[in-house]
């Protein structure tokens, strides 16, 4: 890392500049200005599909004190335009790590900007919502980044799941020496010899590595399928179940999802996340509307209604619908999330379909919500048997 950074800039839509060091790639980006509250987990949030096309804001003080764990990456290198970091560590230690923030960011072209005040850009985006921004590392004057920012088309009605989706059908078949980190002494993959294991078509609208991880721990054969799948493509794999992964952009873009979901959901145990929820949240023919700024981060607490349990969650999500639209289309509210009172999952009262607007993965944590993936398997039993 060079002892004399570069200036950069951030510039939101609305006029607002903020002009720090550069780190990472020399490159000017627009996207969604967004932040997120995680207090860990830089590297599974850059790599993070649902990011794609968004320049992320840390709120934790200090990022880049880990470096990058090739392990830990959630997709084949960062989906986010840009990163925006308070306090960029000068140091990395961790015996993981095989090389610091700036060098992967720069490796990948991804621009970063640190040694801003991360509290006022928050609030910033708190007070006004999410808004179009330009981050620039190439010495853009105040007036050109933040016309930039202006210029950009922004998110809604725009699909961004074709650019991070599969390219083509593939079983998902992680390396088996890799266990997870968090929790040593778990069993990843388990014995076809002593319970069932499923078959799930996992349709990827942008999903991250953990979650198949997660599906494989708890007994599924992962197939997994490009956003774009047919229901004749889906029913030729003759699954067990169907399973509708996170994603970026607007989930009332992918019209095509809707149908094709809305055709089979009849058919199979459907579990969706995030993206799948506002997926399903369409295919049962409500729509979505877009947050304020949006929950991104590991701390987001949920209560299922029909238990009274509180658990914290991790999210990553824009969109939402509203209860009264699922209720009048045969769905029942689970979960609200305690800050806003949106919509956090759903059931539907005669379809084995359940889903829920954060992340069960969580990666790195929290951990509450895992027994998720096992209601999914003792469902598909359920209709199995």
């Amino acid at each position: 890392m060079s002892s004399d950074p570069k200036p950069a800039v951030l510039a939101l839509e609305d006029g607002s500049v903020f002009r720090g060091k550069a780190f990472g790639a020399a490159r000017t980006v627009v996207g969604e200005a967004v932040f997120n509250t995680s207090m860990t987990g830089y590297q599974e949030i850059l790599t993070d599909p649902s990011y794609f096309a968004q320049i992320v804001t840390m709120t934790a003080v200090q990022i880049g004190n880990y470096g990058i764990c090739p392990d830990d990456e959630e997709s084949d290198g960062p989906k986010a335009s840009g990163f925006v970091v308070r306090d960029l560590s000068p140091v990395v230690s961790n015996w993981r790590s095989v090389e610091s923030l700036p060098d992967y960011l720069t490796r990948h072209n991804i621009p970063g900007l640190s040694g801003v005040d991360t509290r006022a850009i928050t609030k910033r985006l708190r007070v006004a919502g999410a808004m179009n921004a330009c981050l620039s590392t190439e010495g853009l004057t105040d007036c050109e980044a933040i016309e930039r920012a202006r210029e950009w088309s922004g998110l809604v009605g725009v699909d961004y799941v074709k650019a991070v989706t599969s390219k083509e059908a593939y079983q998902f078949e992680p390396n088996t020496d890799r266990k997870p980190f968090t929790v040593p002494g778990t069993t990843l993959y388990p014995d076809p010899s002593q319970e069932k294991v499923y078959k799930v078509a996992a349709i990827d609208f942008g999903a991250k590595r953990s979650i198949f991880r997660k599906l494989r721990m708890h007994g599924f054969d992962v197939w997994v399928l490009p956003a774009d799948a047919s229901p004749e493509q889906i029913r030729e794999l003759n699954p067990d179940g169907l399973f509708l992964s996170n994603g970026p952009g607007d989930p009332a873009a992918v019209t095509y999802a809707h149908e094709t979901v809305a055709k089979v959901m009849e058919d199979y145990p459907t579990f969706g996340i995030c993206f799948g929820h506002q997926v399903i949240t369409h295919a049962l023919g409500a729509p979505t509307y877009k947050l304020k700024f949006g929950h991104r981060g590991g701390n987001q607490p949920v209560k299922n209604l029909e238990t009274g349990a509180v658990a914290i969650t991790a999210q990553n999500h824009g969109f939402a619908a509203k209860r009264e639209d699922l209720e009048a289309r045969g769905a029942v509210v689970t979960e609200i999330n305690l800050n806003d009172d949106t919509v956090e999952g759903l059931r539907h009262k005669d379809l084995p379909v359940f889903s829920v607007q954060y992340h069960p993965e969580a990666a790195p944590g929290p951990n509450d919500a895992d027994p998720l993936f096992a209601d999914f398997y003792k469902l598909v039993a359920k209709v199995k048997g």
